[in-house]
C-alpha cells in the first residue's frame, strides 16, 4: 500500500510577511545607557594612580597584599576590587621614651615614665628619642598595628636593660654613647624578630638627670668630680712642664760628666805617655834630662811668684825698694792659663 501526497500549487499558498522591526529606543533609554557607559568608563579610569618619588605604594586585592609599586604612573583594578596604600618609606619617624619634650616644658610630665633604675640601685630620669623609617612596607602595613607604640616599647625595654647594667655616674657622664649604640642594635634585632618592618636610624638620649629630691646631692658630687678633674689636669700640666726640663738637665749633666771623664782619660793618657817618654830619655842621659826637667819646672813656677833678687857681693842693701813694693797696692794676680 503506498501513500501519495499532493502539494498545492504555490500560487494557492498565503503570502507570509517578514516580522516588523522593533521600535527605536526612546530618549530615556539612551540617557540611561550613556550614563551607565560613562560611569563604567570613570570607574575603570579611577584605577590610574601616581606614586611620588619619595613614596612607595602597596596594592591589595580584596584586602590581600598583591604587589609593591615604585614611583611612577601605575594602574590597578578600581575599588572595591583593589586598593592602593601609599606611604613615605624613607621619611624618618620618631618614638619618644620618657615623655615628650613639649610636655616637660608645660609641666605635664609623668615622673614614673622617665624613671629608670641604674646598676647601683639609683633612680635616674631619662628621655630618649628613637628615629626610624620603613624598611618593609608589606610588614609595616599588614604585620603590626600601632608601629610607633611598638617601637617605643621595644626601645624603652632595651634602654632600661642597658641602664641597669651601669652605675649612675657612668650613665650621667661617659657611657651615654655606648648606651645609645647598644639600645639601637638590640632593639633592631627584636623588631626584626617581630616582623614590624622598620629600621631604627638612631637612638638619641636627650636628657639624663637625677630626681628632683636628689638633685642637690648629685650637683655636689658633680662639682667635686669637676674639682678633682681640674686638680688632676693642673698636676698633669705641672708634670708635663717639670719632667721635660728635669730630663733635659739630667741629660746635660750626663753629657758634661761624660765629657769630663773623657777629658780626664785623655789627660791621663797624655801624662802617662809623656812620663814614659821622659823615662826613656832619663835612662839614656840622666844628668841632661834631670837638668832639663828642673828648668821646665822653674819656667812654670817662677812666673807665678813674687821675686826679689839680692846681690850677695854688694855690701849695702837698699831696703827702700822692698818697703816701696810692700806699700804699693796689691794687684790681684791673674790665674795662669794651663799649659
Amino acid at each position: 500500500m503506498s501513500l501519495s501526497l499532493e502539494l498545492p500549487p504555490p500560487e494557492s499558498l498565503p503570502e507570509v510577511l517578514p516580522p516588523a522591526p522593533p521600535p527605536p529606543p526612546g530618549p530615556r533609554y539612551l540617557r540611561w545607557r550613556n550614563a551607565a557607559g560613562g560611569l563604567l568608563l570613570l570607574w575603570l579610569l579611577s584605577g590610574l594612580f601616581l606614586v611620588a618619588t619619595d613614596q612607595q605604594a602597596a596594592v591589595t586585592r580584596f584586602g590581600r597584599f598583591q604587589r609593591l609599586e615604585t614611583p611612577g604612573i601605575h594602574y590597578h583594578w578600581p575599588y572595591p576590587i583593589e586598593r592602593v596604600v601609599k606611604l613615605k618609606a624613607e621619611q624618618l619617624q620618631a618614638a619618644t621614651v620618657g615623655g615628650e619634650a613639649a610636655d616637660g616644658a608645660l609641666g605635664r610630665t609623668d615622673p614614673l615614665r622617665a624613671q629608670f633604675l641604674t646598676g647601683d640601685q639609683n633612680i635616674i630620669n631619662v628621655r630618649a628619642v628613637a628615629q626610624y623609617n620603613v624598611k618593609s612596607p608589606k610588614e609595616y602595613l599588614f604585620q603590626a598595628r600601632e608601629v610607633a607604640q611598638a617601637v617605643g616599647a621595644v626601645v624603652e625595654s632595651e634602654l632600661g636593660r642597658e641602664i641597669a647594667r651601669r652605675p649612675v655616674d657612668d650613665v650621667l657622664t661617659t657611657e651615654k654613647v655606648a648606651i645609645q649604640e647598644a639600645v639601637q642594635q638590640r632593639a633592631q634585632r627584636l623588631l626584626d624578630a617581630y616582623n614590624v618592618g622598620v629600621a631604627i636610624y638612631r637612638v638619641n638620649i636627650e636628657r639624663t638627670a637625677p630626681p628632683d629630691e636628689a638633685r642637690e646631692a648629685f650637683a655636689d658630687v658633680a662639682g667635686a668630680r669637676a674639682d678633682a678633674a681640674r686638680i688632676v689636669s693642673q698636676a698633669e700640666g705641672y708634670a708635663n712642664d717639670v719632667v721635660p726640663r728635669a730630663r733635659g738637665e739630667a741629660q746635660q749633666l750626663l753629657e758634661s760628666a761624660q765629657a769630663y771623664r773623657q777629658r780626664k782619660i785623655n789627660e791621663s793618657q797624655g801624662d802617662a805617655a809623656r812620663f814614659t817618654a821622659l823615662a826613656e830619655e832619663y835612662s839614656k842621659a840622666a844628668a841632661v834630662t834631670s837638668h832639663r826637667l828642673y828648668l821646665e819646672a822653674m819656667e812654670q813656677v817662677l812666673p807665678r811668684i813674687k821675686k826679689t833678687i839680692i846681690d850677695r857681693q854688694g855690701a849695702n842693701i837698699d831696703m827702700t825698694i822692698i818697703r816701696r813694693e810692700n806699700q804699693a797696692p796689691k794687684e790681684t794676680p791673674k790665674p795662669a792659663s794651663p799649659r
